[in-house]
């Protein structure tokens, strides 16, 4: 599918946080100032694909855009020979639109068009797109617990069909700009266990590992909720998001598990389970960890990789997300070293200082692209097929 089995992503949320302050981490990290630099960079380090950012609300001004904000990316991805992976919604959209509302569907559908057709203007090869990033997550935050806007509580699901109903108009908007596009809908991949002794919550447990993280991927593919007009193909690729907070007890969910404990389930099982829903290509979008733990995390990722390609799991990549340190989304001045480089202020700008273990990590995991199970992936067209039958 790409020209490496590792890739990058930048962190390009934007929105309104906990406290109803707006973020941007394209401009908080610098990006937009480094654009061509950090692409040289990804290049210098063999990796050549990335996750890129178009932030929705620079772009759209009132069902107007101006693509001016993406445009040095554009250039720098092409310059450096890094093919990319574009986020349409990451969270933030026009402040003039309701996520619930019939309008942000069609807003949504008019600006992916607008989107797809100038990426394809400006690219070469298979043009690749995310149209809402991690629907599930965003559901849960935006519309269950009000961390993001629009700040709902209590609206989890109604947000997560709302976001569905969004993307699939989106995809039909992009494939009609640009018949060939390949689709990555993204989505964490996560799973829970019961507290030690409660046993009155194993069905709750098991509800939320077979079903819940499964409802976005399922909708988009016609398996639930057929009438919004999902199938296979509008799914095309599933882009698992697994961090190690993917894994915790289940009402704890801001405790993972750790890394010891022995009900934590082997990332390749969980990575299994979606080949053995969906089929098709499968892309690892986002993993990383944080600190000294980011070169053991890397290790212990290229391993399930492998051990997957040795099953004969079509997985075409993994995403290396963020590749550069962040600022929180809900405390700004706070950073987290949980990349590739770590940033650092120095006269006025963030300059990039390469994590030494994490690349030494790297350059040994990326001799997995010798592996048979990955050679000769190459531009494939997009999947064509009839849609999942629905389950009972």
């Amino acid at each position: 599918m790409f020209q490496s089995f590792f890739f990058a992503g930048f962190e390009c949320s934007t929105g309104y946080n906990a406290v109803g302050e707006w973020f941007d981490q394209i401009a908080a990290t610098h990006h937009d100032k480094h654009a061509d630099e950090d692409y040289q960079r990804l290049h210098e380090m063999g990796i050549y694909a990335a996750r890129e950012g178009m932030r929705w609300p620079l772009i759209d001004r009132g069902g107007k855009y101006d693509f001016s904000s993406v445009q040095p990316f554009v250039e720098a991805s092409r310059r450096h020979g890094v093919e990319v992976i574009w986020d349409l919604f990451h969270y933030g959209y026009p402040e003039d639109l309701d996520p619930f509302s019939s309008e942000f569907c069609k807003r949504f559908a008019d600006y992916c068009s607008a989107a797809a057709t100038f990426i394809r203007r400006h690219s070469d090869g298979t043009c690749y797109f995310t149209p809402v990033n991690e629907p599930s997550f965003f559901s849960w935050a935006a519309g269950e617990v009000g961390r993001f806007a629009p700040h709902c509580k209590g609206k989890g699901y109604e947000l997560k069909v709302a976001m569905a109903r969004a993307g699939i108009e989106g995809i039909n908007a992009i494939r009609a700009a640009v018949m060939e596009a390949r689709i990555v809908n993204v989505d964490p991949l996560c799973h829970v266990t019961p507290p030690a002794g409660r046993t009155d919550m194993v069905e709750s447990a098991r509800y939320f590992n077979d079903v819940a993280v499964f409802e976005s991927w399922d909708i988009l593919s016609g398996r639930l909720l057929p009438e919004l007009g999902g199938s296979r193909a509008h799914l095309d690729i599933v882009g698992m998001n697994y961090y190690w907070t993917n894994q915790w007890e289940l009402g704890f969910d801001e405790r993972p598990l750790a890394g010891a404990d022995p009900r934590r389930v082997p990332f390749r099982d969980l990575v299994r389970k979606v080949w053995d829903r969906y089929g098709g290509d499968l892309l690892v979008t986002e993993t990383a960890h944080v600190d000294d733990m980011r070169q053991p995390w890397m290790e212990y990722v290229a391993k399930e990789s492998e051990a997957l390609l040795c099953e004969g799991v079509p997985l075409k990549g993994v995403c290396l997300y963020p590749i550069l340190g962040m600022p929180e989304w809900h405390a700004r001045d706070q950073w987290t070293s949980m990349g590739l480089w770590d940033l650092s202020m120095r006269d006025g700008l963030l300059h990039r200082e390469v994590c030494e273990p994490m690349r030494e990590a790297l350059r040994t995991a990326q001799k997995i692209q010798a592996h048979p199970g990955w050679l000769g992936n190459g531009q494939e067209e997009p999947l064509r097929v009839e849609p999942a039958p629905v389950e009972d």
